[in-house]
């Protein structure tokens, strides 16, 4: 979009006005929703991931994130405005209520409802996610290895939700200055909807960590919104050494080349392999793939068998943005609801229709401070942001950015019917008045009132209601021979990959991670982009 000089809400309007009701309607929105399998004590489930649900390398709806313990349930992309929203929303409860009814066969574990993990083992009993024996499926299992040996495995274990959203019509341009906004605002989602204030004190044995003890095993954050986003959850030393550019798709690519690229001395010394030839990584550099880049907003496009994304993305240009930074809603059955992804529409078109200017090196810096502020202290009153050199309120802030939306919700509420879509932006002004009714508030007060202060007790009880609920649900013999009949297609195409295979897993891995394979001549070239 091109940078006008016209005042920010006039801009929005006349962006917004330009916008058809058709291409509205054309919204597309998926959801992707991790939970670790927990047994009724409340401990990590060290089963393998249940025969019934399928191949978790092939299934287009149930699948492992990190770990095999660890479900990754996911919808398609769903168009619409109000019936949108309320489609995907449909779609992920029938995948939960099969799942849970597949688990059920195999005794009484449970989804944790929480983003935090539920109690660990030690680090290395935590079981990486496994794929078969093909080489696509080895090379998932090596890379999670990879992961374990850089992170550890414990903070692979953090789950979320994952929002994946598209307009059509919109190009690579237009999508990198939404994802500069949404950077600048994503402290607005992380105090709304933020919902891991308190972990259990496994999570964080032998860390350091700025967490109080709230009881025994139980450690928190008294204003904390989203322990998840903030600097217990997805960081790393190395990372922070990267300068990622969200200013166009080219320099997108070239920093995320470099790091994909560029040899990280500690994973050096990990090495490949190890001295009994058992993978350790699959590369040394300082990103072994793509997905290991830990951002609160991804550029994503659909990729072909074997495609690698940044390939995918410089050869066909975005196609959508994945949401990453929302935490698990323990109150909902699913882990969100229908409100929170129609504030979700509302807030992505104002990111997108709104003046986006070039990010900066000391922009980015406040950005950070912002983000990990919100998520450890973002109830705490009169907090203050950091915002082109001075300092905000981050509820006023915050209420600036809901009355920017308000254009945005009345469109959305004319193309579609009804007031959803104000109604959410009420909901939103309601909280920033009063903190206590935001999900990480509430989540310490029942922790108060009904657990003794106690993480676990809480997310096991949550975990135990929702598991109920969701297997009393009517859910219809064609429902169940329908998913059924997944299950099957799924383990007959993992067989059919793996008899297919003939390259030895090392020359695929060496033809995985070669620079070839992102598109781009040489090193030298990249770095001159």
């Amino acid at each position: 979009m091109n940078s006008l000089h016209a005042r920010p809400g006039a801009l929005l309007v006349d962006r917004l006005q330009a916008l058809s009701p058709a291409r509205l309607k054309g919204m597309r929105r998926g959801i992707e929703k991790e939970s670790l399998r927990a047994q009724p004590s409340g401990a990590l489930a060290l089963t393998p991931h249940p025969a019934a649900l399928g191949s978790a390398l092939t299934h287009t709806s149930i699948t492992t994130d990190f770990s095999e313990s660890q479900v990754e349930l996911v919808t398609a992309a769903h168009p619409g405005l109000g019936d949108g929203a309320d489609a995907a929303l449909n779609e992920l409860t029938q995948i939960h209520q099969f799942t849970y009814r597949a688990m059920k066969e195999l005794g009484d574990e449970m989804l944790w409802v929480s983003s935090m993990p539920c109690g660990l083992p030690t680090d290395e009993t935590i079981p990486l996610g496994r794929y078969g024996s093909s080489n696509v499926g080895r090379a998932k299992s090596v890379y999670r290895m990879g992961l374990g040996h850089r992170y550890g495995r414990r903070m692979q274990t953090i789950s979320g939700i994952h929002y994946n959203w598209s307009l059509p019509g919109v190009s690579s341009e237009e999508y990198f200055g939404l994802i500069r906004n949404f950077r600048r605002h994503a402290f607005l989602l992380l105090y709304l909807f933020g919902a891991s204030p308190a972990v259990c004190s496994t999570f964080v044995a032998g860390r350091q960590h700025e967490l109080q003890q709230l009881s025994s095993g139980t450690m928190y954050m008294p204003h904390g919104t989203s322990l998840r986003m903030g600097r217990l959850g997805y960081q790393s030393d190395a990372q922070a050494s990267l300068a990622v550019s969200y200013n166009s798709l080219e320099g997108y690519g070239a920093s995320l080349q470099d790091a994909l690229t560029r040899p990280y001395p500690a994973y050096e010394a990990v090495g490949i392999q190890n001295p009994g030839g058992d993978y350790n990584q699959l590369a040394t550099t300082l990103l072994q793939i793509e997905n290991e880049f830990y951002g609160t907003i991804r550029p994503k496009r659909v990729i072909f068998p074997g495609e690698r994304p940044l390939h995918a993305l410089r050869e066909r240009g975005v196609e959508y943005i994945e949401v990453r930074l929302m935490d698990l809603d323990p109150f909902e059955p699913v882990g969100i609801n229908a409100q929170t992804m129609r504030f979700l529409d509302v807030f992505l078109l104002h990111c997108l229709l709104s003046d986006s200017p070039p990010d900066t090196p000391q922009e980015i810096t406040e950005l950070k401070h912002n983000q990990h502020h919100t998520a450890a202290r973002g109830r705490q009153p009169g907090l203050k942001l950091k915002r082109g050199g001075g300092e905000v309120p981050l509820t006023g802030w915050g209420a600036e950015v809901v009355a920017q939306c308000a254009p945005i919700a009345a469109a959305l509420d004319a193309a579609h019917g009804g007031t959803q879509y104000s109604d959410t932006l009420a909901a939103a002004e309601a909280a920033l008045l009063d903190p206590a009714t935001l999900p990480s508030a509430r989540v310490l007060a029942a922790m108060a009132k009904d657990h003794d202060h106690s993480f676990v007790a809480f997310a096991r009880s949550q975990s135990a209601s929702t598991r109920q609920a969701l297997l009393s649900l009517p859910f219809s013999a064609t429902q169940q021979a329908a998913f059924e009949a997944l299950t099957h297609q799924s383990v007959a195409a993992q067989k059919n990959i793996e008899a297919a295979d003939t390259m030895p897993f090392e020359i695929y891995r060496q033809q995985y991670v070669s620079l070839e394979r992102l598109d781009v001549p040489s090193r030298e070239a990249a770095v001159a982009l």
